[in-house]
């Protein structure tokens, strides 16, 4: 008895894998078929990219700006531009510390922390050479005093000379004339004395002035070094110029900026506050497509994080030279599609795809591609549901369709595949091949211009 009932059981299951077989194969066979469609048929380039805000705030590191005069200006959070002060030389600043990304921020709150130990040690010794030039400035006014006193005082003291050369001379007028004589040429001596001692005099205080003055501008310029460290220092407390989120900057080699990373005086940027209701898609097109697009063609757009949501958009700038990227051996070109509307949810940096529309071609009869075959003489057909090979004239395609210009009408079921005894299929639709045949001498007589014209 279980002998039979475990035979029963077989066939039973047997009998269920023939019939699921069969209606499995049935579905095979129903899904080699599909229709002619009619409609809309759009051209596209179709590739992805990333959201970026089409306007934005740059949170720039310190700044350092000087006026004509060589004093402090008053650059704020401009960057290093400037750098009037000559002593003051531009180093590299590393960020040490940066709110995380996408922080909600206001005007005023904390952005990031930079490194300020060089400029530390460069505003400790601008301070020791005030002290310095200080003191120098002392022993130059101190040494000119004593001088020109002593100066003064021998200046005096031949004045007085020379006095007693003159009362001496005016009691000689009574003497022989050889005493006159030398009564008057003491007094000659004297006076030339007295003479260049003034004349000394003033070119000390000549001397003295200068270099006091010397070393008041060596004190003005270490004191103003001193004022613009400090006032240079102040800003390495980065703070946000207004009120955003905040996105981290992405420099010339895509790498954003974080702990670590450096800001200099060309590339001055450490964040950015994006202004999230006006969005662009940044999208790279390859060398080969970049020639179909145009500014104002139209776009769809759908973000990898919310896939149940498109946007419209135009492409409104295309890059006239092209990009080596990273793992791409063709030349790509920046190409910008503007969002025609907003989201609270979009965020700079997503994932989009963009469907640029080249060309829209209405009530236009397409088929699959893969339904399209060709034999030996090139000339292309398909497979039709009765049993036929009919012969198409093909139009413009797109990544998935191709335009039927003649020999099928809507609806017409045809295969997508090759179907079996294939061979036996009767073939349809001769009276296309003339067109066909002229239409490809057209292409090659047009190919030729380009060729003669390029060389």
């Amino acid at each position: 008895m279980k002998k039979i009932l475990t035979i029963g059981a077989i066939v039973v299951a047997i009998a269920a894998l023939v019939v699921f077989n069969t209606i499995t194969t049935k579905k095979k066979v129903v899904s080699f078929y599909t229709e002619v469609n009619e409609g809309v048929f759009e051209i596209t380039v179709t590739n992805s990219g990333e959201l970026l805000a089409e306007h934005s705030i740059d949170i720039l590191g310190p700044s350092l700006t000087m006026n004509d005069q060589g004093g402090r200006g008053g650059g704020g959070r401009g960057g290093f531009g400037g750098m009037g002060n000559i002593d003051m030389h531009a180093q590299d600043l590393k960020i040490l510390d940066i709110i995380a990304e996408g922080t909600m921020v206001k005007k005023g709150d904390y952005i990031a922390q930079l490194d300020r130990t060089s400029y530390d040690n460069s505003l400790k010794d601008a301070q020791e050479n005030v002290t310095t030039y200080k003191a120098n400035l002392d022993m130059a006014v101190l040494d000119t005093a004593v001088s020109l006193t002593s100066l003064r005082d021998a200046i005096k003291n031949q004045q007085y000379v020379v006095e007693e050369a003159a009362i001496a001379l005016d009691q000689s007028r009574f003497e022989p004339p050889a005493v006159i004589k030398k009564a008057e040429n003491t007094l000659n001596k004297e006076q030339r004395s007295l003479d260049q001692l003034k004349s000394s005099y003033k070119l000390r205080v000549t001397q003295n002035l200068a270099s006091i003055n010397q070393e008041k501008l060596r004190l003005e310029r270490a004191e103003r070094l001193v004022s613009d460290l400090q006032g240079f220092l102040s800003q390495f407390v980065v703070t946000a110029p207004a009120d955003g989120m905040v996105t981290y900057y992405k420099d010339r080699t895509g790498s954003k900026r974080k702990v670590g990373s450096s800001v200099n005086m060309f590339d001055r940027i450490i964040a950015t506050l994006p202004d999230l209701s006006s969005m662009l898609s940044k999208v790279y097109v390859n060398e080969i497509e970049i020639s179909k697009l145009k500014l104002g063609q139209k776009a769809e757009i759908t973000v990898d994080a919310f896939p149940n949501k498109s946007f419209t958009g135009e492409v409104t700038s295309i890059a006239n030279i092209g990009e080596q990227l990273p793992n791409s051996d063709a030349k790509m070109f920046e190409v910008m599609v503007k969002l025609h509307e907003s989201d609270q949810g979009l965020r700079p940096s997503m994932t989009t795809t963009n469907k640029i529309i080249i060309k829209s071609i209405p009530d236009a009869v397409y088929i699959p591609l893969e339904s399209v075959h060709t034999g030996s003489d090139s000339i292309p057909f398909v497979y039709r549901k009765n049993h036929t090979r009919q012969i198409v004239l093909l139009g413009e395609a797109n990544d998935k369709n191709i335009i039927v210009e003649q020999g099928l009408e809507p609806g017409t079921s045809i295969y997508l595949y090759t179907p079996e005894n294939a061979e036996n299929f009767s073939l349809t639709g001769e009276s296309i091949i003339p067109i066909i045949r002229e239409r490809e001498r057209e292409k090659r007589l047009v190919n030729q211009a380009y060729v003669s014209r390029d060389n």
